[in-house]
């Protein structure tokens, strides 16, 4: 399993508006194929900044299936709006698991 990992940068103001919109996105990707899990972070000493992971089988699972999707176009139509800049998005693997 890996994990991605999206840093999203939206104005604050709109914090509210864009935690709902990624509520609601959360059964397009409880129904894309292969993933696992998602959550969301805000970040405490930027409330400007926010962390998205989600868990997929593959990379490809994330890459090619999901970004060639409808589930990936309705996603993106309804956080986009918030992005102040383009979101910066890495993939990781764990390796430990200490506790």
């Amino acid at each position: 399993m890996i994990t991605e990992i999206a840093q999203i940068t939206i104005d604050p103001a709109q914090a509210q508006a864009f935690e709902h919109a990624v509520a609601q996105a959360s059964d397009i990707f409880r129904a894309a194929a292969g993933c696992r899990g998602m959550r969301l972070e805000r970040m405490i000493e930027d409330p400007a900044k926010y962390t998205l992971r989600i868990q997929w089988d593959s990379v490809e699972d994330h890459m090619v299936t999901f970004r060639n999707s409808e589930g990936f176009q309705a996603w993106r139509a309804l956080a986009s709006p918030f992005f102040v800049a383009a979101p910066i998005v890495e993939h990781s693997r764990e390796v430990l698991h200490g506790f």
